[in-house]
């Protein structure tokens, strides 16, 4: 084992943990491609006794890299308190905020409009997201994402809909037209990407491009390595 160890963290399916678990360990050896020097390491929170394993074969101070979109709950309190046999753990902040989010969804998206043969500045985006009932911090963080994102491609329009508060899916995703795009801000392909948010774009009429979730853009293991070696 290195010196340097790294865990990425995810939600996981608490209702069919396994292949959560087989995913974001997955990502971990696609991450480690990038970080020769580095043990990485991953975990799901869904899966009993997965991060706990994680730790154990960490070392005593491991980066923990939450694989998040946004900020809250789950990557503050919740996770502190499952790092509780860690307590020199550092945890790093989540996925969704990274500033070479915005940048690297640009790309994504200016390589599909490109492709689909639409001219620069015509096309409109629909993000969809979760949202929370209970809390400001997931359509905060997810609308700064879309303020970012504006500065890096030139669309016609960014809408934003969320699965648990308004502006919900089906509503935000209406009369988009054709060309246009929905981008999932979502870590996996699972829960809410693969029922909700298609059930709200035909509910809509949505007769755009459908694109796999932000977290599994090809770039995406770069950028988590480029996190954790810097701490950040």
């Amino acid at each position: 084992m290195t010196d340097r160890t790294a865990i990425i963290v995810s939600h996981g399916q608490p209702s069919d943990p396994d292949p959560a678990e087989r995913e974001i360990g997955d990502l971990a050896a696609r991450v480690a491609r990038h970080l020769p020097d580095w043990t990485i390491g991953a975990a799901t929170l869904a899966k009993p006794g997965a991060l706990d394993a994680a730790l154990a074969g960490a070392g005593p101070a491991p980066v923990v890299y939450p694989l998040f979109m946004t900020e809250g709950w789950f990557t503050g309190e919740n996770l502190r308190n499952r790092l509780g046999n860690a307590p020199e753990a550092r945890v790093l902040r989540p996925l969704g905020v990274s500033p070479e989010l915005p940048a690297l969804a640009a790309d994504l998206l200016a390589d599909e409009i490109a492709h689909a043969g639409w001219k620069p500045g015509t096309a409109r985006l629909f993000l969809a997201a979760h949202g929370s009932g209970r809390s400001p911090n997931s359509a905060r963080d997810t609308r700064a994402f879309a303020e970012a994102l504006a500065r890096h491609i030139a669309l016609a329009e960014i809408r934003v809909g969320f699965v648990e508060e308004p502006p919900f899916l089906v509503e935000a995703a209406v009369g988009m037209g054709a060309q246009s795009l929905c981008l999932p801000f979502f870590a996996a392909r699972r829960g809410h990407v693969i029922d909700d948010i298609p059930e709200a774009l035909d509910a809509a009429g949505f007769a755009g491009l459908r694109l796999a979730p932000l977290g599994l853009a090809p770039g995406l293991p770069a950028l988590v390595a480029r996190a954790i070696a810097a701490g950040r």
